[in-house]
């Protein structure tokens, strides 16, 4: 615990919750990524849709 002016803060919780934090978004992120490849993948899908349709 570290003291300033009357103001205490508790370092070690702050760390655990950056670390909480941290896996959190990393969690946000890798879902966000996994939702893009799946657009992507039904955009590949529609455009080859679409070829079909008009060259055939």
């Amino acid at each position: 615990m570290i003291n300033f002016k009357s103001k205490s803060f508790m370092i070690g919780n702050l760390n655990s919750n950056n670390i909480d934090n941290d896996k959190f978004n990393l969690n946000n992120e890798e879902c966000d990524y996994k939702n893009l490849i799946t657009k992507l993948k039904e955009i590949k899908e529609n455009i080859a849709l679409l070829e079909k349709i008009i060259f055939n």
